[in-house]
Protein backbone atom coordinates (compact mmCIF):
# COMPACT_ATOMS: atom_id res chain seq x y z
CA UNK A 1 0.00 0.00 0.00
CA UNK A 2 1.30 3.45 -0.92
CA UNK A 3 0.85 5.31 2.37
CA UNK A 4 1.75 8.73 0.97
CA UNK A 5 -0.79 8.36 -1.85
CA UNK A 6 -3.47 7.20 0.61
CA UNK A 7 -2.95 10.23 2.90
CA UNK A 8 -2.89 12.60 -0.11
CA UNK A 9 -6.23 11.19 -1.28
CA UNK A 10 -7.76 11.70 2.17
CA UNK A 11 -6.54 15.29 2.26
CA UNK A 12 -7.83 15.89 -1.26
CA UNK A 13 -11.29 14.53 -0.41
CA UNK A 14 -11.51 16.28 2.98
CA UNK A 15 -14.85 18.11 2.91
CA UNK A 16 -13.79 20.50 5.68
CA UNK A 17 -10.71 21.72 3.80
CA UNK A 18 -12.79 24.18 1.79
CA UNK A 19 -13.79 26.00 4.96
CA UNK A 20 -10.18 26.68 5.96
CA UNK A 21 -8.06 29.57 4.72
CA UNK A 22 -5.89 27.19 2.69
CA UNK A 23 -9.02 25.87 0.99
CA UNK A 24 -9.86 29.31 -0.37
CA UNK A 25 -6.28 29.87 -1.56
CA UNK A 26 -6.20 26.45 -3.22
CA UNK A 27 -9.50 27.15 -4.98
CA UNK A 28 -8.02 30.32 -6.40
CA UNK A 29 -4.91 28.41 -7.52
CA UNK A 30 -7.03 25.70 -9.16
CA UNK A 31 -9.16 28.38 -10.84
CA UNK A 32 -5.96 29.99 -12.17
CA UNK A 33 -4.85 26.66 -13.64
CA UNK A 34 -8.30 26.12 -15.19
CA UNK A 35 -8.37 29.54 -16.81
CA UNK A 36 -4.75 29.23 -17.92
CA UNK A 37 -5.35 25.88 -19.60
CA UNK A 38 -8.60 27.14 -21.15
CA UNK A 39 -6.68 30.07 -22.68
CA UNK A 40 -3.98 27.68 -23.97
CA UNK A 41 -6.55 25.32 -25.51
CA UNK A 42 -8.45 28.18 -27.16
CA UNK A 43 -5.19 29.68 -28.48
CA UNK A 44 -3.97 26.38 -29.94
CA UNK A 45 -7.34 25.51 -31.52
CA UNK A 46 -7.80 28.96 -33.06
CA UNK A 47 -4.21 29.45 -34.28
CA UNK A 48 -4.02 25.98 -35.86
CA UNK A 49 -7.52 26.42 -37.28
CA UNK A 50 -6.55 29.79 -38.76
CA UNK A 51 -3.34 28.37 -40.26
CA UNK A 52 -5.17 25.41 -41.79
CA UNK A 53 -7.95 27.63 -43.18
CA UNK A 54 -5.61 30.13 -44.84
CA UNK A 55 -3.25 27.45 -46.14
CA UNK A 56 -6.22 25.50 -47.46
CA UNK A 57 -7.43 28.52 -49.41
CA UNK A 58 -3.99 29.27 -50.85
CA UNK A 59 -3.50 25.62 -51.77
CA UNK A 60 -6.96 25.52 -53.34
CA UNK A 61 -5.90 28.27 -55.76
CA UNK A 62 -2.28 27.29 -56.36
CA UNK A 63 -1.95 23.60 -55.27
CA UNK A 64 0.77 22.16 -53.02
CA UNK A 65 3.17 21.26 -55.85
CA UNK A 66 3.41 22.19 -59.53
CA UNK A 67 5.21 20.68 -62.47
CA UNK A 68 5.94 23.47 -64.95
CA UNK A 69 8.38 24.44 -67.67
CA UNK A 70 11.86 25.14 -66.28
CA UNK A 71 11.61 28.57 -67.93
CA UNK A 72 8.93 29.41 -65.33
CA UNK A 73 9.80 32.68 -63.58
CA UNK A 74 6.79 33.06 -61.28
CA UNK A 75 4.91 34.73 -64.12
CA UNK A 76 1.40 33.72 -65.12
CA UNK A 77 2.48 34.04 -68.77
CA UNK A 78 3.83 30.51 -68.97
CA UNK A 79 5.83 28.49 -71.47
CA UNK A 80 4.12 25.28 -72.60
CA UNK A 81 5.05 21.71 -71.74
CA UNK A 82 3.84 18.52 -73.42
CA UNK A 83 1.31 16.38 -71.57
CA UNK A 84 2.84 13.26 -70.03
CA UNK A 85 -0.10 10.89 -69.34
CA UNK A 86 2.14 7.89 -68.52
CA UNK A 87 4.08 9.84 -65.91
CA UNK A 88 0.93 11.35 -64.41
CA UNK A 89 -0.67 7.91 -64.12
CA UNK A 90 2.41 6.70 -62.28
CA UNK A 91 2.49 9.84 -60.12
CA UNK A 92 -1.14 9.40 -59.04
CA UNK A 93 -0.23 6.02 -57.54
CA UNK A 94 2.50 7.56 -55.38
CA UNK A 95 1.65 7.32 -51.70
CA UNK A 96 0.59 10.71 -50.32
CA UNK A 97 -0.69 12.13 -53.64
CA UNK A 98 -4.39 13.07 -53.42
CA UNK A 99 -5.03 14.51 -56.87
CA UNK A 100 -3.24 15.67 -60.04
CA UNK A 101 -4.76 18.02 -62.63
CA UNK A 102 -3.50 19.94 -65.65
CA UNK A 103 -3.87 23.68 -66.03
CA UNK A 104 -3.00 26.74 -68.12
CA UNK A 105 -2.76 30.34 -66.92
CA UNK A 106 -3.03 33.39 -69.14
CA UNK A 107 -2.89 37.05 -68.01
CA UNK A 108 -5.56 39.23 -69.51
CA UNK A 109 -7.63 42.33 -69.00
CA UNK A 110 -11.37 42.57 -68.44
CA UNK A 111 -12.96 45.65 -69.95
CA UNK A 112 -16.48 46.79 -69.24
CA UNK A 113 -18.21 50.10 -70.00
CA UNK A 114 -17.12 51.51 -66.64
CA UNK A 115 -14.02 49.60 -65.51
CA UNK A 116 -10.83 47.85 -66.55
CA UNK A 117 -9.26 45.12 -64.43
CA UNK A 118 -6.22 42.90 -64.94
CA UNK A 119 -6.85 39.24 -64.13
CA UNK A 120 -5.45 35.76 -64.75
CA UNK A 121 -7.53 33.35 -66.77
CA UNK A 122 -6.96 29.85 -65.39
CA UNK A 123 -7.77 27.05 -67.80
CA UNK A 124 -9.08 23.80 -66.31
CA UNK A 125 -9.99 20.45 -67.81
CA UNK A 126 -12.21 17.47 -67.05
CA UNK A 127 -9.75 16.29 -64.38
CA UNK A 128 -10.30 19.48 -62.33
CA UNK A 129 -11.27 18.98 -58.67
CA UNK A 130 -14.24 21.30 -58.05
CA UNK A 131 -14.48 20.60 -54.30
CA UNK A 132 -12.61 23.76 -53.27
CA UNK A 133 -14.63 26.16 -55.43
CA UNK A 134 -17.90 24.38 -54.64
CA UNK A 135 -17.17 25.04 -50.95
CA UNK A 136 -16.95 28.79 -51.59
CA UNK A 137 -19.54 29.01 -54.34
CA UNK A 138 -21.98 31.92 -54.15
CA UNK A 139 -24.07 30.94 -57.17
CA UNK A 140 -23.96 29.02 -60.42
CA UNK A 141 -22.93 25.55 -61.54
CA UNK A 142 -19.69 24.16 -62.93
CA UNK A 143 -19.41 24.43 -66.69
CA UNK A 144 -19.19 21.41 -68.96
CA UNK A 145 -15.79 20.69 -70.49
CA UNK A 146 -17.41 18.95 -73.46
CA UNK A 147 -19.51 21.94 -74.45
CA UNK A 148 -18.88 23.50 -77.85
CA UNK A 149 -19.45 26.90 -76.25
CA UNK A 150 -16.20 27.66 -74.44
CA UNK A 151 -17.19 31.10 -73.18
CA UNK A 152 -18.35 30.06 -69.69
CA UNK A 153 -16.26 31.30 -66.75
CA UNK A 154 -16.33 31.58 -62.97
CA UNK A 155 -15.41 34.90 -61.40
CA UNK A 156 -15.14 36.01 -57.77
CA UNK A 157 -17.67 38.07 -55.87
CA UNK A 158 -15.03 40.78 -55.56
CA UNK A 159 -14.66 41.04 -59.34
CA UNK A 160 -18.43 40.92 -59.71
CA UNK A 161 -18.84 43.90 -57.38
CA UNK A 162 -15.87 45.77 -58.80
CA UNK A 163 -16.86 45.41 -62.45
CA UNK A 164 -20.64 45.29 -61.86
CA UNK A 165 -20.88 41.92 -63.61
CA UNK A 166 -23.60 39.53 -62.48
CA UNK A 167 -24.20 35.88 -63.22
CA UNK A 168 -25.36 35.50 -66.80
CA UNK A 169 -23.69 38.73 -67.95
CA UNK A 170 -21.15 38.78 -70.76
CA UNK A 171 -17.89 40.73 -70.89
CA UNK A 172 -14.80 41.12 -73.07
CA UNK A 173 -11.24 40.09 -72.23
CA UNK A 174 -8.08 41.23 -74.01
CA UNK A 175 -4.92 39.11 -74.30
CA UNK A 176 -1.44 39.83 -75.61
CA UNK A 177 0.74 37.20 -77.26
CA UNK A 178 4.43 37.41 -78.03
CA UNK A 179 5.29 38.77 -81.46
CA UNK A 180 1.70 39.91 -82.01
CA UNK A 181 0.99 43.58 -82.52
CA UNK A 182 -2.70 43.58 -81.61
CA UNK A 183 -4.44 41.96 -78.64
CA UNK A 184 -6.73 38.99 -79.03
CA UNK A 185 -10.29 39.59 -77.82
CA UNK A 186 -12.67 37.00 -76.41
CA UNK A 187 -16.19 37.30 -75.07
CA UNK A 188 -17.05 35.37 -71.92
CA UNK A 189 -20.22 34.63 -69.98
CA UNK A 190 -20.38 34.43 -66.18
CA UNK A 191 -21.85 31.07 -65.17
CA UNK A 192 -20.59 30.95 -61.57
CA UNK A 193 -19.48 33.26 -58.74
CA UNK A 194 -17.31 32.32 -55.77
CA UNK A 195 -15.82 34.05 -52.72
CA UNK A 196 -13.01 32.61 -50.61
CA UNK A 197 -12.07 35.71 -48.61
CA UNK A 198 -8.49 35.76 -49.95
CA UNK A 199 -8.92 39.06 -51.73
CA UNK A 200 -5.57 39.07 -53.51
CA UNK A 201 -6.50 35.75 -55.13
CA UNK A 202 -10.21 36.44 -55.55
CA UNK A 203 -9.61 39.57 -57.58
CA UNK A 204 -7.05 37.75 -59.74
CA UNK A 205 -8.34 34.35 -60.88
CA UNK A 206 -11.06 33.65 -63.44
CA UNK A 207 -11.82 29.99 -64.22
CA UNK A 208 -12.25 28.98 -67.87
CA UNK A 209 -11.96 25.95 -70.13
CA UNK A 210 -8.40 24.85 -70.80
CA UNK A 211 -9.07 24.47 -74.52
CA UNK A 212 -10.09 28.14 -74.72
CA UNK A 213 -6.65 29.29 -73.56
CA UNK A 214 -4.93 26.79 -75.86
CA UNK A 215 -6.69 28.49 -78.73
CA UNK A 216 -5.78 32.00 -77.46
CA UNK A 217 -2.11 30.98 -77.15
CA UNK A 218 -2.14 29.09 -80.49
CA UNK A 219 -0.98 25.99 -78.61
CA UNK A 220 -1.52 22.40 -79.67
CA UNK A 221 -4.06 20.19 -77.90
CA UNK A 222 -1.33 18.43 -75.91
CA UNK A 223 0.38 21.63 -74.69
CA UNK A 224 -0.35 22.95 -71.21
CA UNK A 225 1.23 25.21 -68.58
CA UNK A 226 1.78 22.30 -66.22
CA UNK A 227 0.29 20.01 -63.60
CA UNK A 228 -1.06 20.89 -60.16
CA UNK A 229 -0.42 18.29 -57.48
CA UNK A 230 -2.45 18.09 -54.26
CA UNK A 231 -1.12 16.00 -51.38
CA UNK A 232 -2.99 14.27 -48.57
CA UNK A 233 -0.90 15.66 -45.71
CA UNK A 234 0.05 19.34 -46.18
CA UNK A 235 2.43 19.09 -43.20
CA UNK A 236 4.54 16.66 -45.25
CA UNK A 237 5.03 19.11 -48.12
CA UNK A 238 8.84 18.94 -48.07
CA UNK A 239 8.82 15.15 -48.00
CA UNK A 240 6.43 14.90 -50.94
CA UNK A 241 8.48 17.52 -52.82
CA UNK A 242 11.50 15.23 -52.50
CA UNK A 243 9.55 12.10 -53.53
CA UNK A 244 8.08 13.73 -56.66
CA UNK A 245 11.45 15.19 -57.68
CA UNK A 246 13.04 11.76 -57.34
CA UNK A 247 10.29 10.22 -59.47
CA UNK A 248 10.75 12.91 -62.13
CA UNK A 249 14.51 12.30 -62.19
CA UNK A 250 14.00 8.57 -62.74
CA UNK A 251 11.29 8.97 -65.39
CA UNK A 252 12.67 11.72 -67.65
CA UNK A 253 16.10 11.63 -69.32
CA UNK A 254 18.25 14.58 -68.27
CA UNK A 255 18.78 15.65 -71.89
CA UNK A 256 15.01 15.82 -72.53
CA UNK A 257 13.86 17.15 -69.18
CA UNK A 258 12.53 20.71 -69.53
CA UNK A 259 10.46 20.42 -66.33
CA UNK A 260 10.83 21.77 -62.83
CA UNK A 261 8.91 21.15 -59.63
CA UNK A 262 7.84 24.09 -57.48
CA UNK A 263 6.05 24.07 -54.14
CA UNK A 264 3.58 26.48 -52.60
CA UNK A 265 5.96 27.67 -49.86
CA UNK A 266 8.44 28.90 -52.46
CA UNK A 267 5.66 30.46 -54.55
CA UNK A 268 4.17 32.46 -51.67
CA UNK A 269 6.88 32.65 -48.98
CA UNK A 270 5.43 35.83 -47.43
CA UNK A 271 2.15 34.08 -46.55
CA UNK A 272 3.85 31.03 -45.05
CA UNK A 273 6.36 33.15 -43.12
CA UNK A 274 3.48 35.17 -41.69
CA UNK A 275 1.60 32.01 -40.68
CA UNK A 276 4.74 30.55 -39.09
CA UNK A 277 5.05 33.67 -36.92
CA UNK A 278 1.76 32.66 -35.31
CA UNK A 279 3.52 29.59 -33.88
CA UNK A 280 5.78 31.93 -31.92
CA UNK A 281 2.71 33.64 -30.45
CA UNK A 282 1.33 30.28 -29.35
CA UNK A 283 4.58 29.33 -27.62
CA UNK A 284 4.68 32.66 -25.79
CA UNK A 285 1.11 32.15 -24.57
CA UNK A 286 1.82 28.56 -23.48
CA UNK A 287 4.97 29.49 -21.56
CA UNK A 288 3.34 32.45 -19.80
CA UNK A 289 0.23 30.49 -18.84
CA UNK A 290 2.23 27.54 -17.50
CA UNK A 291 4.46 29.86 -15.45
CA UNK A 292 1.41 31.61 -13.99
CA UNK A 293 -0.23 28.26 -13.20
CA UNK A 294 2.96 27.02 -11.57
CA UNK A 295 3.33 30.06 -9.31
CA UNK A 296 -0.35 29.85 -8.37
CA UNK A 297 0.16 26.28 -7.19
CA UNK A 298 3.41 27.17 -5.40
CA UNK A 299 1.59 29.78 -3.33
CA UNK A 300 -1.22 27.31 -2.67
CA UNK A 301 1.24 24.60 -1.62
CA UNK A 302 2.99 26.94 0.82
CA UNK A 303 -0.32 27.78 2.47
CA UNK A 304 -1.30 24.10 2.71
CA UNK A 305 2.05 23.21 4.30
CA UNK A 306 1.80 26.06 6.80
CA UNK A 307 -1.71 25.02 7.78
CA UNK A 308 -0.70 21.36 8.11
CA UNK A 309 2.43 21.92 10.21
CA UNK A 310 0.94 20.05 13.15
CA UNK A 311 0.14 17.04 10.97
CA UNK A 312 3.68 17.16 9.55
CA UNK A 313 5.15 17.29 13.06
CA UNK A 314 3.11 14.30 14.21
CA UNK A 315 4.09 12.27 11.13
CA UNK A 316 7.78 13.03 11.68
CA UNK A 317 7.44 12.14 15.36
CA UNK A 318 5.97 8.77 14.28
CA UNK A 319 8.99 8.08 12.04
CA UNK A 320 8.06 9.60 8.65
CA UNK A 321 11.00 11.02 6.72
CA UNK A 322 11.09 14.35 4.92
CA UNK A 323 10.85 12.45 1.62
CA UNK A 324 7.65 10.72 2.79
CA UNK A 325 6.04 14.02 3.72
CA UNK A 326 7.15 15.67 0.48
CA UNK A 327 5.53 12.87 -1.52
CA UNK A 328 2.23 13.44 0.28
CA UNK A 329 2.11 17.10 -0.69
CA UNK A 330 3.33 16.44 -4.23
CA UNK A 331 0.58 13.83 -4.69
CA UNK A 332 -1.93 16.31 -3.26
CA UNK A 333 -0.66 19.01 -5.64
CA UNK A 334 -1.00 16.62 -8.59
CA UNK A 335 -4.63 15.93 -7.64
CA UNK A 336 -5.36 19.65 -7.39
CA UNK A 337 -3.64 20.36 -10.72
CA UNK A 338 -5.64 17.51 -12.26
CA UNK A 339 -8.86 19.10 -11.03
CA UNK A 340 -7.78 22.40 -12.59
CA UNK A 341 -6.95 20.65 -15.87
CA UNK A 342 -10.36 18.96 -15.92
CA UNK A 343 -12.21 22.24 -15.59
CA UNK A 344 -9.80 23.93 -17.99
CA UNK A 345 -10.59 21.33 -20.65
CA UNK A 346 -14.32 21.68 -20.07
CA UNK A 347 -14.16 25.48 -20.40
CA UNK A 348 -11.65 25.65 -23.26
CA UNK A 349 -13.02 22.85 -25.43
CA UNK A 350 -16.59 23.88 -24.63
CA UNK A 351 -16.04 27.45 -25.87
CA UNK A 352 -14.26 26.15 -28.99
CA UNK A 353 -17.15 23.77 -29.73
CA UNK A 354 -19.63 26.64 -29.43
CA UNK A 355 -17.62 28.66 -31.95
CA UNK A 356 -17.15 25.62 -34.21
CA UNK A 357 -20.85 24.83 -34.48
CA UNK A 358 -22.44 28.29 -34.19
CA UNK A 359 -19.75 30.70 -35.55
CA UNK A 360 -20.58 33.33 -32.93
CA UNK A 361 -17.40 35.42 -33.40
CA UNK A 362 -17.14 37.03 -36.85
CA UNK A 363 -14.12 38.63 -38.51
CA UNK A 364 -13.49 41.02 -41.36
CA UNK A 365 -12.46 38.76 -44.28
CA UNK A 366 -10.56 41.62 -45.91
CA UNK A 367 -8.17 41.80 -42.94
CA UNK A 368 -8.16 38.19 -41.69
CA UNK A 369 -8.98 36.16 -44.86
CA UNK A 370 -11.78 34.38 -42.97
CA UNK A 371 -15.30 35.54 -42.10
CA UNK A 372 -15.50 33.73 -38.73
CA UNK A 373 -12.94 32.59 -36.17
CA UNK A 374 -11.82 29.15 -37.41
CA UNK A 375 -11.41 26.33 -34.89
CA UNK A 376 -9.57 23.04 -35.28
CA UNK A 377 -9.15 20.32 -32.64
CA UNK A 378 -5.67 18.73 -32.78
CA UNK A 379 -6.45 15.89 -30.34
CA UNK A 380 -2.87 14.65 -29.98
CA UNK A 381 -1.54 18.16 -29.31
CA UNK A 382 -4.26 18.84 -26.75
CA UNK A 383 -3.36 15.62 -24.92
CA UNK A 384 0.32 16.63 -24.93
CA UNK A 385 -0.68 20.08 -23.67
CA UNK A 386 -2.48 18.55 -20.69
CA UNK A 387 0.35 16.14 -19.90
CA UNK A 388 2.99 18.86 -20.27
CA UNK A 389 1.08 21.30 -18.04
CA UNK A 390 0.65 18.63 -15.35
CA UNK A 391 4.31 17.56 -15.40
CA UNK A 392 5.80 21.07 -15.53
CA UNK A 393 3.50 22.40 -12.79
CA UNK A 394 4.22 19.48 -10.46
CA UNK A 395 7.97 19.74 -11.14
CA UNK A 396 7.80 23.42 -10.21
CA UNK A 397 6.39 22.31 -6.83
CA UNK A 398 9.35 20.06 -5.99
CA UNK A 399 11.51 22.92 -4.64
CA UNK A 400 8.85 24.45 -2.34
CA UNK A 401 8.01 20.94 -1.07
CA UNK A 402 11.46 20.90 0.59
CA UNK A 403 10.04 23.46 3.02
CA UNK A 404 8.74 20.53 5.11
CA UNK A 405 12.35 19.71 6.07
CA UNK A 406 12.45 22.93 8.11
CA UNK A 407 9.47 21.87 10.21
CA UNK A 408 10.77 20.31 13.44
CA UNK A 409 8.42 18.02 15.43
CA UNK A 410 10.04 19.22 18.69
CA UNK A 411 8.75 22.75 18.09
CA UNK A 412 5.33 21.72 16.79
CA UNK A 413 4.37 19.07 19.30
CA UNK A 414 4.41 20.29 22.89
CA UNK A 415 3.35 18.35 26.00
CA UNK A 416 2.41 20.72 28.80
Amino acid sequence: MNTELFIARRLFSDKNSGQKFSGRVVKLAVAGISLGLAVMIISVCIIIGFQREVKGKVNGFASHLKIVNNAENNSYQTQPIIEYPDFIEKLQHLSGIRHVQKFITKPGMIKTKESIQGVVLKGISSDFDWSFFNKYKISGEKFSMDSVDRSSVWISQQLSDLLKIKQGDRFLMYFLNQNERYPRIRRFKVCGIYRTGLDEFDKLFVLSQLSQIQQINSWKNNQISGYEIFISDPDNLDGMDYDVQRMMASFFPVSQNNLQLTNIKNKYPEIYDWLNLLDMNVWIILILMIIVAGFNMISGLFVIILERTQMIGIMKYMGATNANVRKIFLYLSAFLVGRGLLWGNIIGIGLCLIQYFFNIIHLDPVSYYVSTVPVYFPIFKLILLNIGTLLITVLMLVIPSYFVAKISPDRIIRFD
